[in-house]
This record gives structure tokens, C-alpha cells and sequence, in this order.
């Protein structure tokens, strides 16, 4: 083998872990090399801690962008690094004390939770994409995170 070559290649199967895969985990936790970015809008830090109840409610306010073909006009228009924008800003209003249902109302491209308001019952099992469940039951009531899908950015509070 090249002098090169072998080090290489431990390098690489280092880098992939004891698996050689990453990715969700048998314990449904998050693989932390899919979420070491440091200037991402994903709660990394939620992400990366055990789930915090087997069952939760959550509201959330969906953002998202033209190559995530959304379905209402403004992610149409919107590109990734827009709706990045869109969900920092968002998340300084929260923080700073605005109330997350109106921010729903106004901001949410989820048809059904932006108009009624309702939340989701989140549970392992729950007919939900993966990441929306991931970041769900890892939240303490009252908190705040975000997570990308396949859908977009959900801005995700934990009510129950």
C-alpha cells in the first residue's frame, strides 16, 4: 500500500464512525456529525441530548424555500439563505418576548397550524417526519428550537 494511502484510510473510517454511517441511531438520537455546523439555524445543541418526555405537544412555524418545492408563495420566492434570515429574525423576535402564536398566524407556510393555531402531539411513532420528532421530544416545555426537513425550517415551542 502507498505511504500515503493507509493514513488516509484511517482518516476516513475515523471520520464515519464505529458504523462507517451516519444518521439517526437505533436510540433515535441524532448522529452529532450531521449537526456540527456552526453558523446553522438548527438547535444542535437540543438536538444533540436525549429526548426529554416519550410524548409532547409543540406549535411550530414553518419556513421554507424554493428548492424545498413549498407549496405557499412566499417560499416559492424565497431561497435557503433567505429563509435562514427569516428564521434569525423570527427567533430574536421570540426571544425577546413576542407571542409565538401570532408569529404562527403571520409566518407559518403550514396551512393547517397557521390558521387554527393547533399543535402537534409528537411521540416516536407519530405520523411526522423524523426530524420534526427528533427536535419534538428533546424540547422542555416553554423552549424554542429549530430543525430542517424535507419540508423547510421548523421553528418548533414545546407546550406540554
Amino acid at each position: 500500500m502507498h505511504r500515503l494511502t493507509a493514513p488516509l484510510l484511517l482518516l476516513a473510517l475515523v471520520a464515519c464512525g464505529p458504523t462507517g454511517m451516519s444518521g439517526p441511531s437505533m436510540n433515535n438520537r441524532m448522529s452529532s456529525t450531521a449537526t456540527t455546523a456552526t453558523d446553522t439555524v438548527e438547535s444542535t445543541e437540543i438536538l444533540d441530548r436525549e429526548p426529554r418526555a416519550n410524548s409532547t405537544k409543540v406549535k411550530h412555524i414553518l419556513i421554507s424555500w424554493k428548492e424545498k418545492e413549498a407549496r405557499d408563495p412566499r417560499g416559492q420566492a424565497r431561497t435557503k439563505l433567505e429563509a435562514e434570515r427569516e428564521v434569525r429574525a423570527l427567533m430574536k423576535q421570540i426571544a425577546a418576548g413576542a407571542e409565538f402564536e401570532l408569529l404562527m398566524n403571520e409566518h407559518s407556510e403550514d396551512f393547517g397550524s397557521a390558521a387554527t393555531g393547533e399543535s402537534y402531539d409528537v411521540a416516536p411513532d407519530a405520523g411526522l417526519v423524523i426530524e420534526f420528532r427528533q427536535l419534538g421530544l428533546r424540547l422542555d416545555v416553554g423552549e424554542v428550537g429549530v430543525v430542517e426537513s424535507d419540508f423547510g425550517f421548523h421553528i418548533m415551542k414545546r407546550v406540554e
